[in-house]
């Protein structure tokens, strides 16, 4: 019976580690996007022929 709770626990540490992990890596991703859209907002006009 240990031996199941302790393969749990692994594996459930592993997949709280990976979540972190994507929610800091999506989290970056949309500040950086919501960032060079401001900037080709505010360049607008320097862009359009």
């Amino acid at each position: 019976m240990e031996k199941i709770y302790k393969t749990m626990r692994s594996t459930g540490a592993g997949s709280l580690a990976t979540g972190i992990v994507v929610l800091v890596l999506g989290l970056s991703a949309g500040i950086y996007l919501i960032v060079n859209g401001g900037r080709l907002l505010r360049r607008k006009e320097d862009l359009m022929f």
